[in-house]
């Protein structure tokens, strides 16, 4: 492998073998990619949108300016079957199954919420309650491990 001035070097194009590096630079490189698109929208002011699949095709990996939504219907808007697309049909699918999961998720994460603020009403009420009570002046059986 030819070496750089800059003390790296280069890496050669092709598949990467091993399932477990793959991943990784996987993992490593798609931040960057949707990096690099951002930053052509922003300074070109163009509408982009890119849809990556993982290597194993577990997960859909999207990024658009302004939106992946507006740039595909923008594009199939363009495109007279459009709606028999298999492609328009399965970003449909998609969007119904990244959207079904985001509401699931919410729906979870507002019921945790809810579940830590009655506890922390709990506290404040045990906390105000020790306050007024002076805690330290009641006899020793009294008092729980708490």
């Amino acid at each position: 492998m030819p070496q750089n001035f800059a003390g790296r070097q280069k890496v050669e194009m092709k598949k990467i073998a091993k399932q477990s590096k793959l991943s990784a630079c996987f993992s490593k490189r798609r931040p960057n990619v949707f990096k690099k698109v951002s930053e052509l929208s922003t300074i070109c002011g163009v509408n982009v949108a890119v849809i990556v699949f993982s290597p194993n095709k577990e997960r859909v990996y999207s990024f658009g300016a302004p939106s992946v939504e507006a740039v595909m219907h923008r594009y199939f808007g363009q495109n007279r079957d459009a709606t028999t697309s298999s492609t328009f049909v399965r970003m449909e699918e998609l969007c119904k199954a990244k959207t079904e999961h985001l509401t699931i998720e919410l729906t979870n994460l507002l019921a945790q919420l809810e579940s830590k603020k009655k506890v922390g009403e709990q506290l404040k009420m045990i906390r105000k309650e020790n306050q007024e009570n002076k805690w330290w002046t009641s006899p020793i059986e009294n008092l729980g491990l708490e």
